[in-house]
């Protein structure tokens, strides 16, 4: 797509951003209710599209051009197809984000500040693979009140469109929703033109490798939330349960090999007493284990891990700090004032005790769904979910107030809460 052709969606999505703030949330809910329905009553086509996305897939892993592990995240199945018509319909069911006020105080007699939620404005979304990406971030764009520019990666291509013409049927049928709100483009070209649009793009959100992360961040001047790698960690200290450790390491290395909050490394302290058990059982789950690698930094999207064997619970924090993309981190023990010390210790969007750590996850966090994970240290963090999407506006309401009558003494603030 031309750059100024791109421009004209940008600028259209600017528009119906502004529209889509005073929508009411009944309007919203019913968009997304309406959206859920029509991707049930669509499934057939939208598994035709994807199974020819699969042919396609498959010659390119036999030519060694993409991963299996991207292969497993384009593949829909019935279980990815329930949860993303689920996660829409939980949408709905989530309490308004926008227009909450966060702080209410009075300045002065009849002069009053108000913090309220809004919207952020207009999203642009890069990701790889995983078409079920698109319902997720449009229901959560709509529920926010923000609008978007979906970009997914060219494998799943047949299934984005088929998903995405059922998301703007579904749309064209809500009274009152406005235009261009749900935006779809198909090319690098259009990677590279939406990197430029700092003047009606707000914010960038990547879904996919390190190497797409860092492009999008040294070619943009749009702020960028995410996320580059998902180096997880789990520590099993010396006093952890085997039976749990073994359950806990097996679910976040084979529940899901490919996904972010897999498990990359585990860290054993030294007098741990079942270290052998483990590792055999670890095996018969189809577990490779490398001792020791000389790369700390790989993310191996499969039933691969990486495991050293630590001295005490300070070298395993500091072993994470190291070399964590800061993404989660879980700690299996029975000690719980060491569970405290790594759990405020450790520097990551995730830090767990005795659970999984694919438990990070806007989903189960109970966010409906999740437009990413980011590792950054501003706005949002961990799981993007609704409150992710909005920023806030400060109001002030008086008569006629000045601030000279403040400066010359006249008046005096007050500053009194209200909440």
């Amino acid at each position: 797509m031309q750059e100024d052709s791109f421009s004209q969606i940008a600028k259209n999505a600017k528009i119906a951003s502004k529209k889509i703030a005073v929508v009411s949330s009944e309007i919203r809910n019913s968009a997304l209710i309406n959206i859920a329905q029509s991707i049930e009553n669509s499934r057939e086509s939208i598994f035709a599209a994807n199974e020819s996305d699969l042919k396609n897939a498959e010659i390119l892993v036999n030519e060694n051009k993409i991963s299996k592990s991207t292969f497993n995240r384009l593949k829909l199945d019935e279980n990815k197809m329930r949860d993303m018509i689920q996660g829409v319909r939980d949408v709905a069911k989530l309490e308004d984000p926008i227009g909450k006020i966060l702080l209410k105080r009075e300045l002065d007699e009849g002069l009053v500040l108000t913090k309220k939620s809004c919207p952020i404005g207009v999203l642009g979304i890069i990701f790889e693979a995983r078409p079920d990406v698109i319902s997720q971030i449009s229901a959560l764009a709509i529920k926010s009140s923000n609008a978007v520019i979906l970009k997914g990666g060219k494998e799943s291509v047949n299934t984005n469109k088929e998903i995405m013409r059922v998301i703007k049927e579904a749309l064209a049928k809500t009274e009152g929703f406005p235009e261009n709100v749900i935006n779809q483009v198909f090319t690098r070209e259009d990677v590279t033109n939406m990197l430029k649009q700092d003047k009606y793009i707000d914010l960038i959100i990547p879904r996919g490798g390190n190497n797409l992360v860092k492009f999008i961040k040294e070619n943009t001047n749009i702020p960028v939330l995410g996320h580059a790698d998902g180096i997880c960690h789990i520590f099993v200290d010396k006093s952890a349960e085997f039976e749990k450790a073994k359950d806990i390491i097996i679910d976040s290395k084979t529940q899901y090999p490919s996904a972010c909050n897999s498990v990359e490394t585990l860290l054993v302290h030294k007098d741990f007493p079942k270290f052998e058990e483990l590792i055999e059982e670890l095996k018969k789950a189809d577990i490779k284990i490398v001792f020791n690698p000389d790369n700390w930094h790989k993310e191996y999207s499969d039933k691969i891990l990486s495991l050293k064997i630590v001295e005490s619970l300070e070298e395993a924090i500091e072993h994470i700090n190291e070399f964590s993309s800061g993404h989660t981190e879980s700690i299996v023990t029975e000690d719980r004032q060491n569970a405290e010390i790594f759990m405020s210790s450790v520097d990551s969007a995730g830090v767990y005790h005795n659970v999984s750590t694919r438990f990070a996850d806007g989903f189960r966090y109970g966010f409906g769904a999740e437009v990413g994970i980011s590792t950054n240290k501003t706005h949002a963090r961990g799981p993007v979910g609704l409150e992710g999407l909005t920023i806030y506006k400060y109001n002030i309401e008086g008569n006629g107030n000045i601030v000279r009558d403040y400066v010359e003494g006249k008046k005096h603030f007050r500053h009194k809460d209200l909440m």
